[in-house]
């Protein structure tokens, strides 16, 4: 394969499509093409933004998806197609595709083998991990069938409120019912039970995590973005400090600014796992500090790069320039973690000031904005000054932020 003719493939349509879209045309000067079940307001009107709608394309398995890329992959014969997934479900369908050779060999896919995905993918495999490497994750419960609920919480030496939330996320989000949230927050045993009682009544098949709350506010989360190479070796590793951090009910724990931090004492811990391994290609941790004990937890591994991604192209880490250099120009790199302070944002910086609690991040947020090092994913020239209803697309998407964290975070 070439990097001269570079034709982006993204599944998906939301801010983590933008956000590859962006560092894609930024790199290379190519359009990439989305491909989702409906239109989202992220990529809508975008001249960078090629998007195809398919209604069915989470259908039958993967069988969907892989016709759908077997077509594209033939309407462009002379193409280098990097592809990215932009969920859980749809980077699994694309694992599976590409291991079982199902994939134009022109695909360039940036994500891990299955047996690796089956170590990571789901939050209890994933702690597993983290006890065989000795990475800290908080007080956790796994359940696998409601029935194991009645156990008294407290007897267990836990304290309310606590975190209940689904160990596959690939699979909880195939069942979807009134209420569902990403996570969830139980007061007392009774909700705890009932909250459990609701996730298993969708149909959910997979397992359940009851986990200790760890204090503190978004600014507390930590989110480290990595890419392993084709052998199976880190060749880079991102760290962000999260300001602030969505609060719908779907969208709680998304990052909306992240401030870039340097830590090699945090991130080597995480880097074993993945070298230990040998796992290839891009993913996400999310973890959190605990000023009661000084510890950094895991909270939870993706196995692709997060919807935050962005943060990571305006630290000088180009993603879309990271994945065509291994896979398809075969550029051998050494491992590189990013040290440069940048501010990134995908809300206005009106919401970041007003409902980030640390005012040090906040001051922090504003000299880096003031120097230059600072960028928004959705306030890109070369696609706004092309498209007057881009540009109203996104002014409306920022107002709407101030009405959602006025809405659903009123106790910030």
């Amino acid at each position: 394969m070439s990097s001269k003719n570079i034709v982006p493939v993204i599944i998906g349509t939301d801010l983590n499509a933008y956000n590859v879209a962006r560092a894609f045309h930024e790199a290379y000067g190519v359009k990439s093409h989305a491909f989702g079940r409906f239109a989202v307001s992220a990529t809508k009107y975008s001249s960078i933004v090629i998007t195809h709608l398919v209604p069915d394309l989470d259908k039958e398995g993967g069988e969907r998806l892989a016709a759908v890329l077997d077509e594209f992959a033939r309407s462009h014969p002379d193409a280098s197609m990097p592809l990215f997934g932009c969920t859980d479900e749809y980077v699994s369908m694309i694992i599976d595709l590409a291991a079982k050779g199902r994939l134009d060999k022109r695909y360039a896919v940036p994500y891990t083998t299955p047996r690796c995905r089956d170590l990571f993918a789901d939050k209890a495999d994933f702690y597993a991990m983290c006890d065989k490497y000795g990475v800290p994750y908080p007080k956790t419960l796994i359940i696998s069938e409601k029935s194991q609920l009645p156990i008294n919480l407290s007897n267990e030496g836990f304290s309310f409120p606590l975190v209940i939330k689904p160990s596959s996320s690939a699979e909880y989000w195939r069942y979807p019912f009134d209420g569902m949230k990403k996570a969830y927050f139980a007061e007392n045993q009774k909700e705890a039970e009932e909250i459990v009682s609701q996730i298993y009544a969708s149909g959910y098949p997979g397992r359940v995590i009851i986990q200790k709350r760890i204090p503190g506010g978004d600014d507390k989360m930590r989110v480290l973005t990595t890419y392993s190479d084709k052998t199976g070796h880190v060749t880079m590793m991102c760290l962000g400090h999260v300001l602030l951090e969505e609060h719908t009910p779907k969208g709680i724990g998304n990052h909306s600014a992240i401030i870039t931090e340097y830590n090699p004492a945090l991130t080597s811990r995480f880097r074993a796992i993945l070298d230990g391994e040998g796992y290839t290609g891009f993913c996400n941790f999310d973890i959190k500090f605990d000023e009661e004990t000084g510890e950094y937890y895991a909270f939870d591994m993706n196995l692709r790069q997060g919807r935050s991604n962005y943060y990571v192209t305006a630290a000088g880490e180009n993603i879309a320039r990271i994945v065509v250099d291994d896979l398809i120009e075969g550029v051998k790199k050494p491992f590189h973690e990013v040290e440069k302070k940048v501010f990134w944002h995908s809300v206005p910086r009106g919401v970041v000031r007003r409902y980030t609690k640390d005012s040090e991040l906040v001051a922090s947020a504003h000299s880096l904005s003031a120097k230059g090092d600072a960028s928004s994913s959705y306030m890109y020239a070369p696609d706004l000054m092309r498209s007057p209803l881009r540009l109203a697309c996104v002014l409306e998407m920022g107002r709407r932020q101030y009405g959602k964290y006025k809405k659903y975070c009123k106790n910030l």
